[in-house]
């Protein structure tokens, strides 16, 4: 049952590729901002990853990953 004032698919302004340019722009600069945002953030999370935090000693190495069980 089809509504009076309901648009077909071919009235949808975003329907098979009938979108606006702008839209189209809009939504390609949201894609490049959220991938320079994650670079961003693993980038520093590389610079800033602080390895040196292993409390371990010689004589209590903690994890010993050589053994095998």
């Amino acid at each position: 049952m089809k509504n009076e004032n309901e648009p077909t698919l071919d009235q949808i302004e975003d329907y098979n590729n009938n979108e606006s340019p702008q839209k189209r722009k809009t939504v390609i600069r949201v894609i490049i901002l959220c991938l320079v945002v994650g670079a961003i953030l693993a980038t520093l999370k590389v610079v800033y990853s602080n390895e040196g935090e292993y409390v371990g000693t010689p004589e209590k190495p903690g994890i010993d990953a050589t053994k095998k069980y």
